[in-house]
């Protein structure tokens, strides 16, 4: 499973897949489920949840201004409040656009 293509379409993420569906997630859905470090916290061996504190996302934070293939196995938005550290791994990307 891996796109074959990806563009904005208004305010949601497009993605063909290799096995010729579709998947839209919302932009402002991917940009909360960033699974980065910063954002999703860092998990030590005794399986303590350290995380930054929540802070209010502006607008820009919703607005993309890239994607770019990470390897065979991820993607990596650019947002437009200079966020950029979150891979989405495919089926993390797949099931976004899954969820309801």
């Amino acid at each position: 499973m891996r796109p074959t293509d990806i563009q904005q379409v208004g305010d949601e993420l497009a993605v063909k897949w290799d096995d010729g569906s579709e998947s839209y997630v919302k932009l402002e859905k991917l940009r909360r489920h960033c699974p980065c470090a910063g954002c999703k916290g860092e998990t030590d061996i005794m399986g303590n949840v350290y995380k930054n504190p929540e802070r209010h996302l502006a607008p820009a934070a919703f607005q993309l201004v890239r994607v770019s293939m990470v390897g065979g196995y991820a993607v990596q938005p650019l947002w437009g409040d200079g966020h950029g550290t979150g891979l989405y791994t495919f089926a993390h990307l797949r099931g976004l656009a899954e969820e309801h």
